[in-house]
């Protein structure tokens, strides 16, 4: 992958672009959403850049991927009540604008009907 096609959150991995990290571990990054959703609003990113989203994760790398929702699960419970919401957009008319597979961690008194709505 050429140098300008790095995605954002390759670049935070790599302490090009700050951010609020919470998380940090060989295969997991976890920070702060800097447009929050909700109360607690994270991120949580495998630190490969192999996959686009979060289908072709699970298909590579099932393991990665229960990491990733224990990280969320453990997460939620350190900075919230233990509640949440957890949101893999897939593809640009599902909202995708970076394309490194990641998930919102999103928590603090959601309700059903407010998806995408604070």
């Amino acid at each position: 992958m050429a140098e300008t096609e790095r995605s954002i959150f390759s670049r935070i991995i790599a302490g090009e672009i700050p951010a609020d990290v919470v998380y940090d571990s060989e295969r997991i990054i976890a920070f702060r959403d800097i447009a929050p959703q909700a109360p607690l609003h994270l991120l949580v990113v495998p630190k490969t850049e192999l996959y686009r989203d979060v289908t072709e994760l699970a298909a590579g790398d099932p393991d990665l991927l229960a990491e990733l929702v224990a990280t969320a699960e453990k997460l939620a419970a350190e900075h919230s009540d233990g509640d949440f919401r957890l949101v893999f957009n897939t593809g640009p008319g599902a909202g995708q604008t970076v394309f490194h597979v990641h998930a919102h961690v999103l928590s603090g008194q959601l309700e059903e009907g407010r998806l995408g709505q604070l």
